[in-house]
């Protein structure tokens, strides 16, 4: 928390900020500043106890983890890969999407005993996933289009993010598993929670009084 005893929450930039600040709107939190940031890196709410840092999603675990931000709103998917130590406090429901095992369609991943290869822009989780399958497979990660992994005979196999499956379709690969059903989650610093409970706990209080208004 800041010297003058206001929180500090980081938001995941993007489709994550803009339903964040659906939601924070809901609550009747004024979020101009945040709407028209300028050049500004961080963003007071003029009335709420609340100032707003944009970053990117690795980097609110960052923060957050390390006490510059007490609270910090990002996609399971990320907490999933990236690990920390902090409290993930609330499924905000929104930004719902699912880690999904997709292979090229026709092909019988489980149909032999050798070690797979499977691409993914998220290596650990993926590393994680088969362990816990008992499978022993090399992860090949991949920043761009992981699709074109299969395509291009780089892996047996991908795990990646799926909203819709169009992207699949169109390259011809087909989910065959789902890995971990993902949405936005809030987490918040665990010092953080002792320090400032009153604070933290009525600003979880009115999250859940807004989703469930939405509901």
């Amino acid at each position: 928390m800041n010297s003058n005893s206001r929180l500090r929450i980081a938001l995941t930039k993007g489709r994550l900020q803009d339903r964040s600040l659906e939601l924070f709107e809901r609550l009747g939190l004024d979020c101009g500043p945040v709407r028209a940031p300028g050049r500004r890196l961080v963003h007071p709410l003029p009335n709420y106890p609340l100032d707003a840092v944009l970053a990117k999603a690795p980097d609110v675990i960052t923060y957050v983890e390390h006490g510059v931000c007490d609270l910090g709103i990002v996609g399971k998917d990320t907490i999933l890969e990236k690990g920390g130590a902090f409290y993930e406090v609330l499924d905000l429901g929104f930004g719902a999407c699912r880690f999904a095992l997709a292979v090229q369609e026709g092909s019988d991943f489980y149909g032999s005993y050798r070690t797979r290869r499977i691409a993914s822009k998220y290596p650990e989780f993926t590393r994680a996933y088969f362990e816990a399958k008992g499978m022993d497979v090399d992860v090949i990660k991949i920043e761009g289009s992981v699709e074109l992994a299969p395509i291009l005979g780089l892996a047996d196999g991908i795990v990646d993010i799926v909203e819709t499956g169009a992207t699949l379709k169109a390259n011809g690969l087909v989910p065959i598993e789902t890995a971990a059903r993902v949405s936005a989650r809030l987490i918040v610093n665990t010092a953080s929670m002792k320090l400032y409970k009153e604070q933290i706990t009525d600003f979880i209080e009115k999250c859940q009084a807004g989703l469930e208004a939405a509901v």
